[in-house]
């Protein structure tokens, strides 16, 4: 793969063949999401003792079996859901229980995901051993959200910290989930191809209207992070902003909206309303999985500001990033170039791309 130029004004977007590749489409699997950390869901579900959720590291892309648990002594805790004895899955639906048991031969584990019990094993020589314990994965949690990797490349503080610093004034641990209004949409076009057209403002006069009515597209700002980044959305309506407190670096602006995105493939937009997380799920080169999660901190605020069409912004979105899909695989198109000053994003998720695809 090609290396990013370090500086945006020289530098070359992404081949189009790295959004077409099967092969590249394969190499992102272990050189970039297995390296990532990926959102779990929220600990709400996980509050009683011993309680156990089965899950899979990212759905059709990554399906690691894993098991999110609540351990009483430790918190919460994350290992393999496939047991050591000859692999069947442990645990098929949540549950509550002590003790991990397969249901194929009875081995048991106790919350620490340490071997306690397996029937007709006395005669074997040199067990139990370390493999045999439930491997442990890497476990982290901001706010009420938890996050996992498998082989995490980056440190999970030096992920979420600038993000937390930012918004951190926010009552976020009291945004309720709103299941009803959370959506899965199905776009077709590559992962990187919808992060790219997320990470820059660029194309909202174009595309959304009714959006770039609600904010100032001259004031729209993004600000680089190491492992993310910031699009600030600001308005002429202090009626559609948040009301921020004056230990805050925004204090005096009107604030529409913040925008974040985590590397790869997490997005937390904060409106005055609350919260609408969304993941990004890889499923074939031109096929993506794409999660709205919706957590409400006021109800009063959904129906005006930015915040306020999200599905409608979604699908001219999808009508955008699905053309682009078709386009990028043109034998004429090889690689564009950036704006520096809009699509400051987009060079820094290509750059970081290309460093991880690299290693």
């Amino acid at each position: 793969m090609d290396t990013i130029d370090e500086n945006i004004k020289y530098a070359n977007t992404l081949r189009g063949d790295f959004y077409c590749s099967k092969e590249q489409f394969e190499n992102s699997k272990e050189n970039i999401f297995a390296k990532s950390w990926q959102l779990v869901g929220d600990d709400s579900h996980l509050s009683q003792a011993n309680f156990k959720k089965p899950f899979v590291f990212l759905d059709e892309f990554i399906s690691e079996p894993l098991l999110v648990l609540n351990n009483n002594t430790h918190g919460f805790k994350c290992y393999s859901n496939v047991c050591t004895h000859r692999g069947n899955i442990l645990i098929d639906k949540p549950c509550k229980a002590k003790e991990i048991t397969c249901k194929y031969h009875g081995r048991r584990f106790n919350c620490n995901g340490e071997l306690i019990f397996m029937p007709e094993f006395k005669e074997v020589k040199n067990f139990p051993l370390k493999q045999d314990n439930l491997s442990e994965i890497p476990l982290n949690s901001w706010r009420q959200f938890l996050f996992c990797s498998l082989n995490p490349k980056i440190n999970f503080n030096s992920l979420i910290q600038d993000m937390e610093k930012r918004i951190g004034w926010m009552p976020i641990e009291k945004f309720q989930f709103d299941s009803e209004s959370s959506k899965v949409y199905f776009v077709n076009a590559n992962w990187a191809l919808y992060c790219d057209n997320y990470l820059e403002g660029f194309h909202i006069p174009f595309v959304h209207k009714e959006l770039n009515k609600v904010i100032n597209y001259e004031d729209y700002k993004t600000e680089i992070f190491s492992y993310s980044n910031l699009q600030l959305a600001e308005s002429s309506s202090e009626k559609t902003c948040f009301v921020i407190p004056e230990n805050s670096v925004d204090f005096g602006k009107n604030i529409a909206a913040y925008y974040f995105w985590i590397f790869p493939n997490m997005m937390f937009n904060f409106y005055p309303w609350g919260l609408s997380v969304n993941i990004v799920k890889p499923l074939k080169p031109n096929l993506t999985k794409v999660e709205f999660r919706t957590y409400v901190w006021d109800e009063t605020k959904r129906d005006s500001g930015a915040g306020s069409i999200l599905d409608k912004v979604e699908k001219q979105d999808e009508e955008i990033v699905e053309n682009v899909q078709k386009g990028v695989k043109s034998r004429y198109y090889k690689s564009g170039r950036f704006s520096p000053k809009m699509e400051m994003g987009v060079h820094h998720f290509h750059k970081l791309v290309s460093s991880f695809i690299g290693t």
